[in-house]
């Protein structure tokens, strides 16, 4: 099919540029099921307005398909057929560019990557390769600071640097944007000295370019803006002494009460009559008028400092906020004995002294009966997709990690399945990359439910955490505190430690019921961790 098309076509005879640098692509395209879903479509080729591209129209019955040379991410193409889309990659996106009026050699340009599904703009933490230098499949170019972590890129192909567009410690470069240019001749290098990307790097959808907001629609938010304005009651000129102001009695009481006077306002009553709204409404206006006086005066007296926000505090932040204005939270608190938790623990701790092994946490036993507790009660392991709840077979925990940088979430995945000294390997390891930054993206991605522990570390005794979206739930542990139970005569008691649960549940997931089952069955396996063994 590609071979008919290519010797009978006067069109795509005509870009002889395209076909010398592209018919490996092109063949690819054509290839496989393109050639039996699409032995139908009716190929174009025409040049665009840029010299540097060419694109292709595929015309079946009345729908296009603009796909422009110039924006295809090669990683996502290579190793895979053409299936009517190009497929969306989080790897490196690159653009080839060829020759053209501004003398350039070929060259490849360099975008910054989306790491991370989330990721929207990233920073540059520094380069590990200067320009000039070469550089091979797999060699890793920068770190990039994303939303959630600092993640290295790697080159996609051999070549040379020949210029960094965007160098160390540059911040907010859009997903996409020009951050280096490599070729593949050394000897070009030096042409690429002076190079700047085009403004319009990266491109938005033509269609929101050219449309042009209607004339109607400005009238309308101008009057709507003008129409608070007549409803305020402004002060107008003193009345001369001689004229009589017209008020009625509430209208006259308040103002004696505030101290108004009534010739400074403007009646919207029947003939000028000032009512009480008028009163309240001058009040209004001159309290609004006169916080913001104080404010000025205020800050000039303060003495402060403004503190940076670090990418994953931006994210952090909004995400948070997104979960309080769109999660239904509700929230579910119980306290558990740990007596017995507290015995096991120093049990095994014993044998993992003995073995060379790392000591357990009660925060790791936690984790394995807030695990062991999502596959009994399966639907707290879940998420809203809005036409559907999905539920999830694996029990992956991430656990909230405080550090300098931020709030992280690292992941344990499969806890349900794991040993305890397992866990507590992973959380040691995962929370010592957190704080030094260097958490991949699979280390925190895929988790289906939260536990946040501020009992153990900070002595806080109970609170409510926000929900980490998609998920449906998280848990909040408090600190463990003894307390006097009563016995059953009249002066006998004894001591235990109780720990507060706080568990925060999305309420179009998990019903009321639904979420004391599951801290029943946590509370269980707290208060009999020796069942957590079968």
């Amino acid at each position: 099919m590609a071979s008919h098309l290519l010797n009978h076509s006067a069109k795509v005879r005509n870009t002889s540029k395209l076909l010398h640098h592209e018919r490996a692509l092109l063949a690819r395209w054509f290839s496989g099921d393109a050639q039996s879903s699409r032995s139908r479509d009716v190929w174009k080729t025409h040049p665009e307005s840029s010299p540097r591209s060419s694109a292709f129209e595929r015309v079946t019955g009345f729908t296009k398909i603009n796909i422009s040379m110039a924006s295809i991410k090669r990683a996502s193409i290579i190793g895979s057929r053409f299936t009517g889309e190009i497929s969306q990659s989080s790897q490196v996106l690159s653009r080839r560019c060829y020759a053209s009026a501004s003398d350039l050699p070929p060259h490849q340009e360099i975008g910054m990557p989306s790491l991370s599904p989330t990721m929207t703009e990233g920073n540059i933490a520094r380069w590990l390769k200067k320009e000039g230098d070469k550089v091979s499949p797999g060699e890793v170019l920068c770190e990039v600071e994303t939303d959630k972590a600092t993640v290295e890129m790697e080159s996609m192909e051999e070549g040379y640097l020949a210029k960094i567009v965007r160098g160390d410690g540059e911040k907010e470069i859009k997903v996409g944007e020009v951050i280096a240019i490599t070729v593949e001749d050394e000897g070009d290098i030096a042409q690429f000295k002076d190079y700047k990307p085009s403004a319009s790097e990266p491109s938005a959808p033509p269609a929101k370019e050219t449309s042009v907001p209607s004339p109607p629609k400005k009238d309308v938010a101008e009057e709507s803006a003008r129409e608070p304005e007549a409803k305020v009651s402004k002060p107008s000129a003193p009345t001369p002494s001689g004229d009589r102001v017209f008020a009625s009695p509430l209208a006259r009481k308040l103002a004696e009460e505030k101290n108004v006077p009534l010739s400074s306002i403007k009646g919207t009553g029947h003939e000028g009559l000032i009512v009480k709204a008028d009163i309240e409404d001058f009040l209004a206006s001159s309290q609004a008028s006169a916080p913001s006086k104080a404010k000025g005066t205020t800050d000039a007296a303060l003495d402060y400092i403004n503190i940076p926000v670090s990418q994953i505090r931006k994210v952090t932040a909004s995400r948070l906020l997104l979960s309080k204005q769109t999660i239904p939270h509700y929230y579910l608190t119980v306290d558990a004995c740990v007596d017995k938790l507290v015995s096991l623990r120093s049990k095994l701790n014993s044998l993992q002294e003995a073995s060379g092994g790392s000591r357990i946490s009660v925060n790791d036993l936690v984790i394995k009966a807030a695990a062991l507790a999502l596959r009994k009660v399966p639907q707290c392991n879940s998420s809203w997709a809005n036409d559907y709840i999905r539920q999830y077979n694996n029990v992956n925990i991430n656990v909230a990690v405080q550090t300098d940088n931020g709030l992280f979430v690292p992941v344990i995945r499969d806890a349900d399945k794991k040993g305890l000294s397992t866990i507590g390997e992973e959380v040691k390891q995962l929370a010592k990359k957190a704080k030094e930054n260097s958490l991949k993206p699979q280390d925190y991605e895929g988790g289906t439910f939260t536990v946040s522990n501020l009992g153990g570390p900070f002595g806080v005794k109970q609170f409510c955490a926000i929900i980490n979206p998609p998920q449906s739930g998280i848990l909040a542990v408090g600190s463990a505190e003894r307390r006097v139970i009563p016995g059953s005569g009249a002066e006998e008691f004894k001591f235990g430690s109780f720990m507060s649960v706080t568990l925060s549940c999305d309420h179009r997931v998990i019903d009321g019921a639904i979420g004391a089952e599951w801290l029943k069955a946590f509370k269980g396996y707290i208060e009999n961790p020796e069942s957590m063994l079968l």
